[in-house]
């Protein structure tokens, strides 16, 4: 499966990378931050998470001073 097929699937997108850029900051920094390992945000990155705890987006959408809205989308 592509990962454009797993986001049909799901029906939702993660704008973690878009984010990210935006504010000029690295995966690995986001990871020390809100301490999830690279891997497995990275995994969330690319749209290929099956779930996320309530505080793991919780620290992320701190980190990122961004709403939950903001990181998670429906795939359109």
């Amino acid at each position: 499966m592509t990962s454009a097929d797993e986001e049909e699937a799901s029906g939702i997108h993660c704008r973690l990378d878009e984010l990210l850029a935006e504010r000029g900051m690295t995966l690995t920094r986001l990871s020390e931050l809100v301490g999830v390992s690279v891997v497995n945000l990275s995994i969330l990155k690319n749209d290929r998470a099956r779930a996320i705890r309530y505080s793991t987006l919780a620290a992320i959408c701190r980190a990122l001073d961004c709403e939950v809205g903001d990181l998670l989308v429906r795939a359109e």
